[in-house]
């Protein structure tokens, strides 16, 4: 009979990509983790990883075999799921990445509001400006903003956002104001560099006509997250086009101005991203609901 906590030792070392990392995820010593695996490639009687000094690979039977208990350890955490449910509150733990900031403005206390009412409920919260892959990170749950890419992943939607160009009023002073489109384009630019270049959105006027709103020069700042592009824009380095529950606050206080406020930037989709499994575990499809109703309150 094969030994769920081997196969998840198994994976956990296919996914950190080493025994050392495998066991600082698990809690285990190196030995323990090393020794369960030799026992599960002696009980399925195949070689499941290569070694080297240098790194470790999953033989053909072993990718087979990783994917196969991927599946099998999600189904199994599902049946805990609901076993728990019907005897009060959610349990085990719940892992879900977010860019850092969306995370501290909305997504933190909603799990902390959600922790609070699920205190069997473990929590782990991973920031991060990149898209990390949702298997390999054992995530739960992925909350993406903006244009989702297509995914093997299952998607919710739990709201929108606008996006609005903004300036410090130094930079204006020194540049001039901004009254149109064409000045706009022709401004310096902070991007993000996710962006693909030229930078261009659809716009549209307030006579709800849309056109093509193209930066006509290459921006001369980027960078790879929403904060830092906050504090070149807020330090007078050029126009951004930034995430209103970011720059709202900064807009009020008169830091940053709210450029060409009668035209409408696309706006922009908060998606909540689970892996495609047979079954949602519980405390997914809770959560999802109860971040929806944050985002939208009644």
């Amino acid at each position: 009979m094969l030994n769920l906590q081997r196969l998840e030792i198994f994976v956990a070392v296919v996914t950190a990509g080493s025994f050392t990392a495998a066991a600082v995820t698990l809690g285990l010593t190196k030995a323990v983790v090393s020794f369960n695996v030799k026992q599960l490639e002696a009980e399925t009687g195949v070689a499941l990883l290569t070694r080297s000094t240098r790194r470790l690979a999953l033989t053909d039977s072993g990718e087979r075999f990783y994917e196969r208990c991927r599946i099998l350890l999600q189904d199994a955490e599902s049946v805990l799921d609901d076993v728990r449910r019907d005897h009060g509150g959610l349990s085990g733990q719940l892992r879900i990445t977010s860019t850092p900031e969306y995370g501290a403005r909305v997504v933190v206390p909603a799990l902390a509001a959600f922790a609070a009412l699920h205190p069997q409920l473990r929590i782990q919260h991973v920031a991060s400006s990149h898209h990390d892959d949702l298997i390999s990170g054992r995530f739960d749950l992925a909350i993406r903003l903006g244009q989702l890419a297509d995914s093997s992943h299952h998607a919710a939607t739990l709201g929108s956002f606008g996006i609005l160009p903004v300036a410090s009023p130094a930079f204006l002073r020194g540049h001039g104001d901004i009254s149109n489109l064409q000045q706009l384009a022709q401004t310096k630019w902070i991007a993000h560099s996710r962006l693909p270049l030229p930078v261009s959105w659809p716009v549209t006027s307030p006579q709800g006509e849309q056109t093509l709103f193209r930066v006509t020069t290459p921006p001369l700042v980027t960078a790879d997250n929403a904060s830092s592009l906050l504090a070149f824009a807020l330090h007078g380095a050029g126009v951004a086009l930034l995430p209103d529950w970011l720059v709202q606050p900064e807009i009020e206080a008169g830091r940053l101005r709210h450029l060409l406020p009668d035209h409408r930037f696309p706006p922009q989709g908060i998606f909540a991203l689970y892996p495609n499994t047979r079954h949602i575990p519980e405390k997914v499809r809770r959560f999802i609901d109860f971040l929806k109703g944050q985002i939208n309150p009644a």
